[in-house]
């Protein structure tokens, strides 16, 4: 790798770059699923490249490849800087970065059980019972389970200095059981929707699920909600349990805060940003109990946000995000930093490839939990009236992340400090700074989880990668509720 690294810096400063980074990855992922009783589907899969950045004349050039041989090596390096000198004559200004030391390390995801050393017959097996324990409930019309590891071995030398081995592991695994009646189709799913729970961790992951243990309850509640009640619509306090929060973290915070959005250089997929730069620490985003941070430190805990370095070389980093309710920082690169008076990135630049430019991406954006002990019961005994969200099912939010509307799997009432009867077809919607500020309550460190959401998409060409988010249940106050599903 160092050979490779040596002639491809080689050859950019030779061709007259001022800076030149490569990163070699060797990426393996594994993706299982049944569905009724039989394989969805099953792949097993490897991917080897490489890429090249250089400044040339303040600008950028890229280029990548497949091929690791040095005829390849040398005329990737030589592509990415004549793409570099073309995209030099239609610059609106020089690019400068801000200084970074250069360093030599090596950094791998605590693990105790490497994934891989798991065979797909045993994963395939698991995946076979929970599908059959949906299915036994009577009334669950179809089951699908999923189960997913990934290995991210990668090789970062850039001209500065810095040579960083990492090796990323992640793991991922959920399921859902749907119930058809009539013309209404109802779902539950576990740990949460659209893949489950995901984290940066290995095979043990799935053994702290207990998906096998929570498989009945879900299929159960799936079928009951076909006789629940309509979630009334009007204007209640709600309760978000933690995976919901997650996302309405994602969706409200994660995304526009991110700085190549506010600054204009980004709006595929999520758009731009209402967090222009006259907000920094003048906006009040949240009430006083909101603190958020972008957290990719391996302290923070093994979310698909963590890292020890991103993917320009910049240690893993803690930026507070909101403090006691103040908007207080931005998601932030070597390039973009000096647009917010930063001395130094906040090293939240990553790929979803080797094949793929590096972007501002999340890390694990994740709301504090409250100091004071109170658990999602005690939240509840404190609570007259309000309706519990559990679950997200859709999302919706407009093109500068400041109108929203969520739906949820199911809902409950909560009437004098205690859960009432089911609800379906729940959802919320509101203005997000609006909706912060209502926040008056949270639970504490017990209750908070740090969610995995692995599909976030940016970018183009289109980039899928893994966020974190941790969240503890909390409460909102005066929120609109039932205003996107009208009941049957």
């Amino acid at each position: 790798m160092k050979d490779l690294a040596s002639r491809v810096l080689d050859t950019a400063t030779q061709r007259g770059a001022t800076y030149a980074d490569v990163r070699v990855v060797d990426d393996r992922s594994r993706a299982l699923a049944t569905k009724n009783g039989k394989i969805g589907n099953a792949s097993d899969s490897r991917s080897l490249g490489f890429s090249v950045r250089v400044l040339v004349n303040g600008a950028w050039g890229f280029a990548a490849s497949a091929d690791v041989g040095r005829s390849s090596v040398e005329a990737t390096a030589a592509r990415a800087v004549a793409i570099a000198k073309a995209s030099a004559k239609v610059k609106q200004h020089d690019v400068k970065l801000v200084p970074e030391k250069p360093v030599t390390a090596e950094w791998t995801t605590p693990h105790k059980i490497d994934p891989f050393t798991i065979s797909v017959e045993q994963n395939l097996a698991l995946l076979e019972k929970i599908d059959a324990e949906l299915r036994s409930v009577q009334g669950v019309t179809l089951a699908e389970a999923n189960m997913n590891f990934r290995r991210e071995e990668q090789w970062f030398f850039s001209s500065e200095g810095s040579n960083i081995h990492q090796t990323k592991y992640s793991t991922g695994a959920g399921y859902v059981a749907y119930a058809f009646a009539g013309s209404e189709i109802q779902k539950r799913s576990y740990p949460s929707s659209f893949g489950g729970q995901w984290q940066n961790k290995g095979y043990e992951l799935i053994e702290e699920l207990k998906l096998i243990e929570n498989a009945r309850r879900i299929g159960e509640e799936a079928v009951a909600l076909h006789s629940a009640d309509q979630c009334p619509a009007g204007v209640f306090d709600v309760i978000l349990e933690s995976s919901q929060l997650g996302l309405q973290i994602h969706e409200s915070i994660g995304h526009p805060i991110e700085l190549d959005r506010v600054l204009g250089m980004e709006a595929n997929f999520a758009g731009t940003s209402f967090l222009t730069l006259d907000k920094l620490g003048s906006l009040k985003y949240g009430s006083d109990r909101v603190n958020v941070v972008a957290d990719a430190r391996q302290e923070h805990g093994p979310g698909l946000g963590t890292f020890g370095f991103d993917d320009e070389g910049v240690p893993a980093q803690c930026t507070p995000i909101i403090t006691n309710g103040l908007f207080t920082g931005y998601l932030s690169s070597r390039e973009t930093a000096p647009a917010i008076g930063l001395q130094r990135s906040g090293g939240t630049l990553r790929a979803a490839s080797w094949n793929r430019l590096p972007i501002i991406r999340m890390t694990n954006i994740s709301i504090l939990p409250g100091e004071k002990p109170l658990t999602l019961e005690q939240l509840i005994a404190s609570t007259d009236h309000a309706i519990l969200l559990q679950t997200n099912r859709s999302w919706s939010i407009d093109d500068k992340r400041y109108n929203f509307q969520f739906g949820t799997e199911i809902g409950w009432e909560i009437k004098n400090g205690k859960r009432a009867r089911m609800l379906k077809n729940p959802s919320y919607s509101g203005i997000t700074t609006e909706f912060w500020n209502s926040m008056d309550a949270i639970c504490s460190r017990d209750e908070w989880t740090l969610w995995g959401t692995p599909n976030c998409g940016k970018g183009q060409p289109q980039q899928v990668m893994g966020t974190g988010h941790g969240a503890s249940p909390a409460r909102f106050r005066k929120v609109k509720v039932g205003s996107a599903y009208k009941g049957t």
